[in-house]
């Protein structure tokens, strides 16, 4: 039995770790800079944005490895650094784990190359797998314990990804995708497509990051989990939505609010919750927090009312906010 058998054995929901991007830029990284280059340059850094989420109470922590891989290693002239920068995002994320005082998972972030696979444009399949295996083979030298696949718009790069990292180990492997187009990712796909798609490939569990926010993954994990009910899903929302405040980006959702949204993703059939842009450690412990305590009796006839007459109607927003106001700080 692997680790993430282990830990899912013995835990019913499992908190996952927030926004690493959010972190970083606010530790110094500028615009256009390569977060994964800071494995190695400044990995003390790296290694207390780990920490915080570790002692947040995640479970489960990615590593700095979003863009891995040689074609976005190469807008950094980085592509002969593959192997290096993501065997040190492991290690960096293998020693906050192996020092927790709580079991932690250590999951190989893997995201998108930022190409178009053939015909909608010019990279192969073939070419996008030897990628993801490459990355792949770093990642496990430095000692993940599962992969994980992220932020995903294109089952067929999904596919690829997934071939890729199988071609190299045997560890479990899970992946997300990104629905922010009316309920579908970029290139389309619905949330059933996806998780009846990616179900026949072995995953260990599926679901949904980022996006436009706390309703749509609601909506997908809801999606997903009637389509697909024996499925291990995954949430992993943005702190709400994001706002220009002095030149900054802000996002909405205070801690209670994300310790809300636990909640109600692990009613709708969530499994695996932690949070994505604009989430930092306070938020993380707020979901933690409240996915100790069951959902009240008043949200949850809530959301049970949502289910039966549709998220679009203008009565079920009203509802939402108001719901969304006593979670507020």
């Amino acid at each position: 039995m692997n680790k993430l058998d282990q830990l899912l054995a013995t835990t019913e929901t499992i908190v996952l770790d927030g926004a690493m991007g959010t972190m970083l830029f606010a530790a110094g990284l500028v615009s256009g800079g390569s977060p994964e280059e800071w494995n190695v340059s400044h990995a003390d850094q790296i290694r207390a944005v780990h920490r915080q989420y570790v002692d947040a109470g995640a479970q489960l922590i990615l590593t700095n490895s979003f863009g891995g891989s040689r074609y976005r290693l190469k807008l950094h002239n980085m592509e002969d650094r593959v192997y290096e920068l993501n065997r040190a995002a492991a290690r960096n994320a293998r020693k906050e784990a192996d020092l927790a005082s709580h079991l932690v998972l250590v999951a190989g972030s893997v995201g998108p190359t930022g190409e178009l696979l053939v015909p909608m444009g010019t990279m192969e399949f073939e070419d996008a797998r030897d990628a993801f295996a490459e990355q792949a083979r770093g990642l496990v030298a430095g000692g993940v314990d599962l992969l994980w696949v992220e932020t995903m718009s294109d089952l067929a790069e999904v596919h690829a990804a997934v071939e890729g990292i199988q071609s190299v180990t045997d560890l479990p492997v899970c992946a997300t995708m990104s629905f922010d187009t009316n309920g579908r990712t970029m290139m389309g796909v619905t949330p059933a497509k996806a998780v009846r798609t990616m179900k026949e490939w072995g995953l260990a569990a599926i679901g949904a990051n980022c996006g436009n926010g706390i309703t749509e993954i609601e909506n997908v994990i809801d999606a997903m989990h009637h389509e697909a009910p024996d499925v291990h899903l995954i949430a992993k929302a943005n702190a709400g939505l994001p706002q220009w405040r002095d030149n900054e980006l802000y996002y909405d959702a205070t801690p209670p609010i994300m310790g809300h949204y636990a909640q109600r993703v692990r009613a709708l059939g969530a499994r695996f919750i932690g949070g994505c842009c604009g989430n930092r450690p306070e938020h993380i412990a707020a979901i933690a927090t409240a996915l100790r305590t069951p959902i009240s009796e008043e949200d949850l006839a809530a959301l049970h009312a949502e289910r039966a007459e549709g998220f679009n109607e203008p009565e079920q927003a009203s509802r939402r906010e108001r719901s969304r106001r006593r979670h507020r700080e």
